[in-house]
């Protein structure tokens, strides 16, 4: 716990309010390189604190996190940027994740909607978080899919509200 230290906490959301304005945090308003890079570290700061997800990915990522989270950069600017800097294959990484289960993708993107809700302006968090759906529900095929199968509708696009916490 204590080599995470004040890095990880860095990421965390915290409530804030503008009072000029009642909003709680300006919001991206684009994406680019510095968004996408607060959009992972704070993702992955709240993913630690989950109650499953942290055990698994800080049982895969203890001493590995600060390799980790340049990758995760790179993936989602391949993705929300198309400018190509990740060259990973995402399906055989996951498909090592024995501890997985079905319902961790449904419980990933519960950390993730809010996130994107609370740093980017709603059309543009809509956007992302549909990216996000799509990328858990082919994951998700391709880790506990079968012929026929239809991902579950917990990696659907849901109504969330901001809950005062990560999750």
């Amino acid at each position: 716990m204590e080599a995470r230290g004040l890095n990880a906490d860095r990421y965390r959301l915290r409530p804030r309010t503008d009072a000029r304005t009642g909003d709680r945090l300006r919001r991206y308003e684009a994406v680019d390189e510095q968004a996408i890079q607060v959009m992972v570290h704070t993702f992955y700061g709240c993913i630690r604190e989950h109650p499953r997800l942290g055990l698994i990915f800080n049982g895969r990522l203890d001493g590995k996190w600060d390799e980790h989270l340049p990758k995760m950069e790179a993936f989602w600017q391949s993705v929300l940027l198309k400018n190509g800097a990740y060259k990973g294959k995402p399906v055989p990484a996951h498909l090592k994740l024995k501890e997985v289960v079905s319902s961790d993708y449904g419980e990933w993107l519960s950390v993730f909607r809010p996130v994107v809700r609370e740093l980017f302006v709603p059309e543009l968090a809509d956007e992302i978080v549909a990216v996000a759906e799509r990328i858990a529900q082919s994951l998700w095929l391709a880790t506990f899919g079968h012929a026929g199968s239809s991902p579950p509708q917990s990696l659907t696009s849901q109504q969330s509200q901001w809950s005062g916490s990560c999750w």
